[in-house]
């Protein structure tokens, strides 16, 4: 029996339900679908009590209600796709493993072990089609499709960043967030002025130290300007002007003083702790910021962000990275697990994450938290988006090269000129080092 009709079948015996699901392409696979009584067993990125544990777990429920099937979840938290390599080369595989766009590709989608999600996009949700309900500048990203050009990922929600600070404090923020980078040095010498410190920053965390840098880079030059630069197997993209310009911005930070006394021999998240407390203005973190730091605020705290500056000349965009769905090759019930995956994009579903998990969901019509609202409109405004670290996904690159000398430029060891040249020495040699 074909996906479309099991599906319509199972709308007939489930008329007047809320959601119509009709799958209307081929990918393969398993045919056990809706009402076959089948079971998918799904490896999550979530642990048992995580807010969006807690959402999957009830979308789970309403999907073996409706269409018969079961769902073999297995709640293993963020080593899931870890742990999905080696069993590769076994049979023990999970039919669906959800995980962030930059992990899946690692494990499936760059070396070709995910199946194309195909069924999943063609898949009637809400009247319309899957691929018609994730915006067109989200499914473009090269992270979530194949060398063949169809999507191996269904995106569920998204992370983004902002530069977040208390709105009951700084009303004009709201209004008037600095338009530039020369705008935003201006706020941040008014904010010593008055004696307040500017920036909070775990400097532990070098992950978010990055973000200064390739956003620098990302705005000036667009996205890709970093990841080209990586890629450059000779070095010689950091000779680019541009390059020693974004490095400049970030020893601008620390030259003028502007972050927080001890961050550069803090422990996360002292520094977060400080800020979400009122020890400095300013945090430029991701879009998880609220719900981790909102069991410690001080009262009142009213959560709201606006983007990195602008660069004049460039077009607007935005930080987006997704979790969301991918099918190992050797799944055993691949078609239940497309069906599984669309699920998750149901409006309610979609309207659940937004509100009840406090994430930015896929869909653009979904709910959200008003503490997001502001990281929404970037999103969907934006002209072009990138992924974190520019989708740089060359195995131990950031972690062993790129990071570490971030690092030291960001902690004041090192100043912009220095950093520009270790990169250089950096990259060759992680290159030479591939073979």
């Amino acid at each position: 029996m074909s996906t479309k009709s099991r599906i319509v079948r199972t709308l007939a015996v489930l008329a007047g339900a809320s959601m119509a699901l009709t799958a209307c392409g081929g990918g393969g696979g398993n045919d056990a679908g809706a009402k076959d009584g089948g079971t998918v067993t799904y490896w999550s990125m979530w642990k048992v009590g995580e807010a969006q544990q807690k959402v999957l777990a009830s979308a789970i429920a309403d999907f073996e209600k409706e269409t018969g099937n079961k769902v073999d979840v297995q709640w293993q938290g963020r080593t899931n796709t870890k742990k999905i390599i080696p069993a590769l080369n076994t049979n023990n595989v999970p039919d669906i493993i959800d995980g962030s766009n930059a992990n899946l590709d690692i494990a499936l989608g760059s070396t070709g072990q995910a199946l194309p999600m195909t069924d999943a996009y063609n898949t009637e949700i809400d009247g319309k089609k899957l691929s018609e309900l994730i915006p067109a500048k989200f499914a473009a990203v090269s992270n979530i499709k194949g060398k063949d050009g169809q999507p191996w990922m269904v995106p569920y929600s998204l992370t983004s960043d902002g530069i977040w600070f208390d709105a009951e404090k700084n009303p004009d923020l709201v209004t008037n967030p600095p338009a530039s980078w020369d705008d935003f040095i201006s706020l941040l010498d008014k904010e010593k002025a008055a004696g307040q410190t500017p920036i909070a920053a775990d400097g532990d965390i070098s992950g978010y130290s990055a973000y200064w840098f390739v956003s620098a880079l990302v705005h000036s030059e667009g996205p890709g300007a970093f990841n080209k630069i990586v890629t450059d197997k000779t070095g010689a993209g950091w000779d680019s002007p541009a390059v020693l310009a974004a490095a400049k911005t970030v020893q601008q930070l620390v030259d003028g003083n502007y972050l927080i006394d001890g961050y550069n021999a803090s422990k996360w998240p002292a520094q977060q702790q400080a800020w979400a407390t009122g020890g400095a203005d300013l945090l430029f973190n991701g879009s998880w910021i609220p719900t981790e730091t909102g069991t410690y605020a001080s009262p009142g705290f009213k959560y709201a962000s606006f983007p990195y500056p602008a660069v004049a000349g460039q077009p607007s965009m935005a930080r987006t990275d997704f979790t969301g769905f991918a099918i190992p090759k050797k799944a055993k019930n691949p078609a239940i697990a497309q069906e599984l995956a669309a699920f998750l994009l149901t409006k309610k579903n979609q309207d659940a994450m937004g509100t009840v998990a406090k994430v930015l969901p896929v869909r653009a019509d979904a709910a959200i938290s008003p503490e997001l609202a502001a990281l929404k409109k970037n999103i969907d405004g934006a002209e072009e988006i990138y992924l974190g670290n520019d989708g740089v996904t060359a195995p131990g690159y950031l972690e062993k090269n790129f990071n570490p000398t971030d690092d030291q430029l960001f902690l004041g060891k090192i100043d912009a000129g220095e950093f520009v040249s270790k990169m250089k020495s950096e990259t060759i040699a992680y290159w030479k080092a591939q073979g």
